[in-house]
């Protein structure tokens, strides 16, 4: 794709996050965008030389998004709010049961399932599996997509060692 295409696909994001309440973007001097949501204040950085379209799109409800497809084949969703991405499959869970896009904000929602279930009078150590396995789906589709979830990343080992320091 040459640089003008590139370039016209770059300004449609940046037309589209405009309009957007939630999102906000910057292009950076070395050709990488920054979009941040308002929501989370999570951000997704990207090359513009890894566009590969732009498409207009409508929900259900008749809401606009933009999907935008990488040449690598991946694609997000922006939103008014938020950056939708695919969960990454992982062998030991059934990935049909996941909705088709998930957002960052769906990681905080499976870590509180996560600590409700450790701190339940019940423990079931399965229900933890899937949990930690739903959140390292989601998880490992947005670092795959251009986000940065270090501290994410390190929230799931953090109360899991509390867990196991406490029913030690």
């Amino acid at each position: 794709m040459n640089t003008k295409d590139q370039f016209a696909l770059l300004e449609k994001i940046v037309e589209f996050i405009g309009r957007t309440p939630g999102l906000e973007v910057a292009i950076l001097d070395d050709g990488n965008i920054d979009i941040v949501q308002k929501t989370d204040e999570r951000r997704i950085k990207f090359h513009k030389d890894l566009l590969g379209d732009v498409l207009d799109r409508t929900d259900k409800d008749g809401k606009s998004f933009i999907q935008v497809n990488f040449m690598n084949g991946r694609k997000i969703l922006l939103t008014d709010a938020l950056v939708g991405f695919k969960p990454e499959p992982r062998t030991s869970l059934d990935i049909t049961r996941l909705p088709k896009v998930v957002t960052t904000p769906d990681l905080l929602s499976v870590f509180e399932a996560i600590e409700e279930v450790l701190n339940a009078e019940a423990f079931n150590p399965e229900e933890i599996d899937v949990l930690r396995e739903v959140y390292h789906s989601i998880l490992q589709g947005g670092e795959a997509v251009g986000f940065d979830l270090k501290p994410e990343r390190m929230w799931l080992g953090r109360i899991l060692s509390s867990a196991v320091r406490a029913s030690a």
